[in-house]
């Protein structure tokens, strides 16, 4: 009220008050609690469990060890990750929520021993455009045989993608499971965010080196046999040995 009273606000009340108004808006709007990136966030994490009375059992201890116990948890398949996906510490997730994972799972029994790996590298394609790669591994080898299998795993995808590597991570954990009992061990990329982003947000172009062309694709032929003559009822065959080869 005292900034309205002055000689310089009173001639221009209007301007005054719409860069205020704004201010507040812009203020209100970073300050809002709750708010997040529109990047898709996630982590790596390892578990153990080698005490499970079975291989499910084992399973889901393996789940509440990695923090998705109390998690609605959807395992997805393939590569590629997110658009503008980015590393973060991992934190506490709420009870219920709908979370993405790619996951490598690998079981045991009685004293042997398996391993379980993921990887992600951030990339960039030869159009200039930033991604992000993921790939598991599940193994009965020991812990460095394993890692070394992982990283070749994920150096392949991003060769077959033409895909030059920025930055990378890798997770691996190996367990030996208790006598007469079954262990799992697990690696896990955990995405909380991503189902809520949308696909429009999480996904880039299509990029014309991995698609085949239209003049290219390979045309489907049917070949078909010869149709039988048609016969009435109580008719009789004119030829008794026909041949309906092709």
């Amino acid at each position: 009220m005292r900034i309205l009273e002055s000689p310089l606000c009173i001639s221009q009340p209007c301007s005054a008050i719409t860069i205020s108004f704004k201010n507040l808006l812009r203020l209100v709007v970073h300050m809002k609690p709750g708010r997040v990136s529109r990047g898709s966030q996630g982590w790596l994490m390892t578990a153990v469990a080698p005490w499970g009375e079975n291989a499910e059992d084992a399973y889901d201890q393996g789940l509440v060890e990695l923090g998705l116990g109390d998690t609605r948890l959807i395992e997805v398949k393939g590569a590629m990750l997110p658009l503008n996906f980015e590393a973060t510490p991992p934190r506490p997730l709420p009870m219920g929520s709908l979370v993405e994972c790619h996951m490598a799972t690998a079981y045991s029994y009685n004293g042997s021993s398996a391993c379980a790996g993921v990887a992600w590298a951030s990339c960039v394609t030869p159009e200039g455009d930033e991604c992000a790669v993921v790939a598991t591994i599940s193994t009965e080898m020991d812990y460095e045989e394993t890692t070394l299998l992982l990283r070749r795993n994920l150096q392949r995808r991003l060769a077959s993608r033409d895909l030059e590597v920025i930055t990378f991570d890798v997770a691996v954990d190996e367990v030996t499971a208790g006598a007469e009992h079954h262990g799992v061990a697990m690696a896990a990329l955990i995405l909380p965010n991503s189902l809520s982003l949308g696909g429009r947000k999480s996904s880039g172009p299509i990029r014309g080196g991995l698609t085949v062309p239209e003049d290219k694709k390979q045309k489907r032929v049917d070949v078909k046999a010869p149709a039988a003559p048609a016969l009435r009822p109580g008719s009789k065959r004119s030829e008794p040995n026909s041949d309906f080869s092709l």
